[in-house]
């Protein structure tokens, strides 16, 4: 059983000999590509050069050894056979072992070969003759064929001098030539890889100097046009983003803590001038005046935390909710308000979301539109048609939202000039959760054109069948 301990010293020193960055990785995954590469085309190169040159050579030791061959078989065969061009040399040897015809390179020598043949045919292949003293191998070719004497083999060779001098030169040209070229890979790829990545570097130091402080700053985008522009390009956008969040998160901050700083202040106000004047008599109206503002502090409160939960996008439940009855049972609650309100849905408008969520996107449109209607508030939910979306409209016939400023009400703690008393403006926050909540259904939420008052049109993806 191995040592586990062994195993993970083992795994350790493997990672520390693995490149650590980027470009030496690159470099070295390219080096050993090319090296692979290199090695299998060298060796295809050679060989194919090598089979070539033995093609050639064998292709004119047979015809000499066919061509002397039929000079046998017709009984006009030479003594001395001269060798045609190409071949080196021509031997030709009786059933008996006996050399009766060679070329003058062989004269007085005894067959090259101790076999003999028993059939006709032809037999080729590369051997190493000592009675030549010749350094380099043979391709010989042996052509068996009949004669009235019987049968007699010729045997035909050629030098492989010029194969082996290709291969030889061939091989030392590769030797010096491949790792150089591999060499010129290597540089060029870390160059190149440098150079590359050096915008990279550049984003990741400029990066790393912004601090929660600096999101004003940028990373330097690079002029090409390549994916690291892109990403240089998409961090400047995040960082405009989170820009952006940080100021509305340092603005939300403020609004909330002016916004709670009112109540608070008078409710203490209150409590003071209890404390001050025990009287019986006031301590009923000062007791419903703290009441009041314990309330509105509650309600602002919630407020705050329903957005600060939307800000972080926490998970929540999502089920197929029927609009129609939601918007029913949302305003029977409200019958005994000072506006009625009009309803025209259709059936069967069905989407899917937290229901809570969707009661209280309904219940602050209809708390807008009460606190500044003069006698109307209509609501209407339909289905567009073609489009797969729920659409929820709400009208009042009150003062209407100028065009100027139909962005403006849903910011946080916005309210309207002829909106800003307690009594009526509220925080300033209905429209800005409604718009955050119908954002995160995956709709929308605006103020569309109206004859008179003001009309909100929220959108919203139905349930897909």
């Amino acid at each position: 059983m191995a040592d586990p301990g062994r195993r993970e010293r083992l795994a350790g020193r493997l990672q520390r000999l693995r490149p650590g960055s980027v470009r030496a990785r690159a470099t070295l995954g390219a080096s050993v590509v090319v090296a692979a590469a290199l090695g299998v085309a060298s060796f295809a190169l050679v060989t194919l050069l090598d089979l070539n040159l033995l093609q050639n050579a064998e292709t004119a030791a047979e015809q000499q050894a066919v061509a002397v061959s039929e000079l046998a078989a017709d009984g006009r065969l030479d003594p001395l056979p001269p060798p045609a061009h190409g071949a080196d040399f021509i031997q030709v040897v009786n059933a008996a072992g006996k050399v009766i015809a060679a070329s003058a390179n062989l004269a007085g020598r005894p067959a090259v070969s101790t076999e003999r043949p028993s059939t006709v045919g032809i037999v080729r292949g590369t051997w190493d003759l000592s009675p030549l003293h010749d350094e380099h191998r043979q391709r010989v070719v042996q052509v068996t064929t009949e004669t009235s004497t019987g049968l007699v083999t010729v045997y035909a060779g050629t030098s492989l001098r010029d194969a082996d001098a290709a291969d030889t030169t061939t091989t030392a040209t590769l030797l010096v030539g491949v790792p150089l070229l591999l060499l010129t890979v290597v540089l060029v790829t870390w160059w190149v890889t440098g150079r590359a990545l050096r915008p990279v570097e550049a984003i990741r130091a400029e990066v790393a100097e912004i601090s929660d402080r600096d999101l004003h700053r940028r990373v330097p985008v690079p002029r090409s046009r390549d994916e690291i522009a892109r990403l240089a390009a998409t961090m400047n956008t995040t960082l405009d983003r989170l820009e952006a969040s940080g100021v509305r998160q340092r603005q939300f901050i403020a609004d909330a803590s002016h916004e709670l700083r009112s109540p608070i202040t008078v409710l203490r106000t209150q409590l003071e001038v209890a404390l001050a004047h025990p009287d019986p008599a006031l301590w009923q109206e000062l007791v419903r005046g703290a009441l009041e503002d314990t309330a509105r502090l509650q309600d602002l409160a919630s407020d705050l935390l329903l957005l600060a939960r939307l800000d972080t996008a926490e998970p929540t439940a999502m089920a197929s909710v029927d609009l129609s009855d939601l918007v029913g049972e949302t305003v029977d609650g409200r019958r005994t308000d000072r506006i009625p309100v009009r309803v025209r849905t259709g059936s069967e408008v069905t989407v899917v979301g937290n229901r809570l969520w969707l009661t209280r996107l309904v219940t602050n449109l209809l708390d807008n539109a009460q606190r500044y209607a003069d006698s109307r508030v209509d609501l209407v939910l339909r289905v567009e048609p073609g489009t797969g979306t729920a659409v929820l409209e709400i009208s009042d016939d009150g003062p209407g939202i100028p065009p100027a400023d139909r962005e403006r009400v849903f910011e946080r703690f916005t309210r309207l000039d002829d909106a800003r008393s307690r009594d009526e403006g509220g925080a300033g926050l209905g429209l800005a959760i409604a718009q955050d909540i119908a954002s995160h259904l995956g709709g929308s939420l605006a103020v569309a054109d109206s004859e008179r008052g003001a009309r909100l049109v929220a959108r919203l993806p139905l349930e897909q069948p």
